[in-house]
């Protein structure tokens, strides 16, 4: 894990590395959300039932709707129209300029 995540996330990750809450600070919120999407498989489809799987075993606190929608509105995953098929970004940016286009 790049030391830009271990230094953002400390307090909010456990032993298996899973985001135990999800940070108040819209930053920390932005490098929890880009540090999620880097632990989605690339060229994978999922549907949403699988992609809430997975963001609940990235995590501990179970709100897979808001991570969802917060990926999909950061452009860090797509959704098809009808919500069936949702899919990792072709191009994750550096946590960098992803902070820069946001912050």
């Amino acid at each position: 894990m790049p030391t830009d995540y271990l230094q953002e996330l400390r307090p909010f990750l456990n032993e298996q590395m899973q985001l135990s809450a999800l940070p108040t600070k819209y930053k920390k919120q932005l490098v929890a959300f880009h540090y999620l999407a880097t632990r989605i498989p690339e060229e994978t489809q999922f549907s949403e039932t699988e992609i809430n799987n997975l963001l609940n075993n990235l995590t501990t606190f179970g709100d897979p709707a808001t991570l969802r929608r917060e990926l999909v509105e950061k452009q860090l995953l797509y959704r098809t129209k009808d919500c069936r098929v949702y899919q990792k970004a072709d191009s994750i940016p550096p946590l960098s300029e992803f902070l820069a286009k946001y912050v």
